[in-house]
């Protein structure tokens, strides 16, 4: 797995996504697949980050904030702002993922891959014109809200799923 720090062209928020690997973020930003979780925006690309270099183990370094961090941090917070956390507990981090991840793995143990097909199979169970049952696949984000405005039932997974064709 890999994370990158994203960025959406609307409205410039920045989150992370996890991909299997930069191939499958290349292929799923191709396809249309990407969306800001925040305002939904399409057109999206990589945001700066900084790399993780850990410091050598026999030296710290005092950290001076600059005269903008020091009035920001004296100033209300703006209208808009959004939880955060951070700490140096990378270990409870990475338990949250795989946490998060066993759950996509046993909510989709009784769903079918229906690839692209997922907005008409969806359709077909919601009017039933098709037996109900549990479906995963790819739809664009567009294509997603109109579901839902249709008063469909969808979700985003929090993880892409690898198609079962191109599984090894």
């Amino acid at each position: 797995m890999i994370v990158f720090d994203l960025k959406c062209e609307g409205q410039g928020h920045v989150f992370e996504a996890w991909f299997g690997s930069s191939a499958d973020y290349a292929d799923q930003k191709e396809r249309g697949l990407l969306a800001c979780p925040l305002c939904g925006d399409t057109r999206i690309g990589k945001a700066l980050m900084a790399p993780a270099v850990a410091a050598k183990s026999n030296q710290r370094r005092e950290i001076v904030p600059s005269q903008q961090q020091q009035q920001q941090q004296q100033q209300p917070a703006a209208a808009e702002t959004a939880p955060v956390a951070a700490g140096p507990d990378e270990a409870k981090m990475c338990a949250l993922v795989e946490a998060l991840a066993d759950a996509q793995k046993k909510v989709l143990e009784g769903s079918t891959w229906v690839g692209r097909g997922f907005a008409e199979q969806a359709r077909a169970m919601h009017y039933g014109e098709q037996d109900k049952g549990s479906i995963h696949g790819e739809v664009a984000p567009a294509e997603a809200k109109a579901l839902a405005e249709e008063g469909i039932n969808v979700a985003q997974l929090p993880f892409p799923v690898i198609p079962p064709e191109a599984k090894n």
